[in-house]
């Protein structure tokens, strides 16, 4: 920050206004306002003058001291420069009012309070000449020694120019804290959406994989009923269908428990999906151990996947499934030996793969999927 900066920015609103003030300062602040308007009003009316209109005049004083002190404090805290210094040579009138009518405890008061207002909330290239005047007005009309009116004088600035200090770092501590709240409200929303992207993600997932499974025995049972097919084959493609429904609802059933964090293990997992059969084998090696939620889910969507694929595109094939278990990473491959495409082997939109792909990333792992001799490799690595 350059110099003309330091001496014309104004305090923060932050510093100027009263919130980041404690109740128990707020109640010694006004305390001592009202000790000190107490002790004027009685000096003042102590004195045998003070009667009659001159009682209305003091009366009178008195608030409009109090009123552009007031304004003072307002036009400060909205940086407004010209109204704050009218209201301080309003005060300053004042003063010296006082000090021409011999009202020589109010003067000083005001002298002082002026001196140490300007210092703690106008910016410095205007709070010096105002407290310059002010305490030039208060060495004039104080009686104490040289040296004492000179280490009132010193006491005063420093005291001004404390009081800005700590309003300031009190101001900078509620900026922070405003700041922490804040990134605290963005950490939460933003671990509110994560959560809501995986949700969104194990379900469709799991209907993507379900409905997609249905759709390939649906739609080849009604090719066969156009076809005029046995009455046999059509109900073995809805028989199909029926137990894909049950695995889709067990599989969302499943999907759920993962959410709350109730997985089955992952060995177990993909040796039921594979089933055992003589078309699927599955190999499972490195030192078994849990997987983060997120890394486990990925694998079982990634084989289920897989196998969907070959029933669409290698019906009959025989697959070979591995896991292994990395250092560092999981690695799960799913490979096909080839066949003849299926009945529908144009069916879906093909975003399978593609989804598993992206929330192999997300992980910060990988998935390859392509051609591989007659058939057909997936590949996915995920860090676990």
């Amino acid at each position: 920050m350059t110099d003309n900066a330091i001496w014309t920015r104004w305090p923060s609103r932050e510093a100027l206004s009263r919130q980041a003030v404690s109740r128990p300062r707020r109640v010694l602040a006004w305390a001592v306002r009202v000790l000190v308007a107490g002790v004027l009003m009685w000096s003042v009316f102590d004195d045998r003058r003070v009667h009659g209109w001159a009682a209305v005049g003091v009366v009178g004083g008195f608030l409009m001291t109090g009123g552009l002190a007031w304004l003072l404090l307002r036009t400060t805290l909205r940086h407004q420069l010209w109204p704050s210094l009218g209201c301080v040579a309003g005060l300053l009138g004042l003063a010296f009012l006082a000090q021409t009518t011999e009202f020589r405890l109010a003067a000083l008061v005001v002298f002082c309070g002026v001196a140490i207002s300007a210092l703690e909330r106008l910016p410095l290239a205007a709070a010096v000449p105002v407290t310059v005047v002010s305490l030039a007005g208060f060495a004039a009309l104080n009686d104490d020694a040289w040296f004492t009116t000179a280490v009132t004088i010193a006491g005063m600035s420093l005291a001004g120019y404390v009081l800005r200090l700590d309003a300031e770092s009190r101001a900078g501590a509620q900026r922070l804290l405003a700041q922490e709240r804040a990134a605290r409200a963005a950490e939460a929303e933003s671990a509110t959406l994560a959560e809501r992207s995986r949700i969104a993600r194990e379900i469709h997932d799991v209907l993507a994989h379900s409905l997609s499974a249905q759709m390939v025995h649906l739609e080849a049972a009604r090719l066969l009923i156009e076809g005029g097919a046995e009455r046999d084959k059509i109900l073995e493609r809805v028989v199909a269908a029926r137990g894909m429904a049950r695995e889709g609802l067990a599989e969302t059933r499943q999907a759920l428990s993962a959410l709350r964090g109730e997985l089955t293990p992952l060995e177990d997992f993909l040796t039921v999906l594979v089933g055992g059969g003589e078309t699927a084998e599955i190999t499972i090696t490195g030192e078994r151990r849990p997987l983060p939620a997120e890394a486990s889910q990925a694998v079982r969507r990634v084989a289920q996947e897989a196998l969907t694929n070959v029933r669409k595109h290698a019906h009959g094939a025989k697959v070979r499934m591995s896991l292994d278990y990395g250092e560092r990473e999981v690695t799960l491959n799913v490979r096909d030996s080839g066949g003849s495409p299926g009945e529908l082997s144009g069916a879906g939109a093909g975003y399978g793969l593609l989804g598993m792909r992206e929330r192999a990333e997300l992980l910060g792992g990988s998935l390859l999927a392509g051609p591989e001799g007659d058939g057909f490799e997936v590949t996915l690595k995920v860090p676990g």
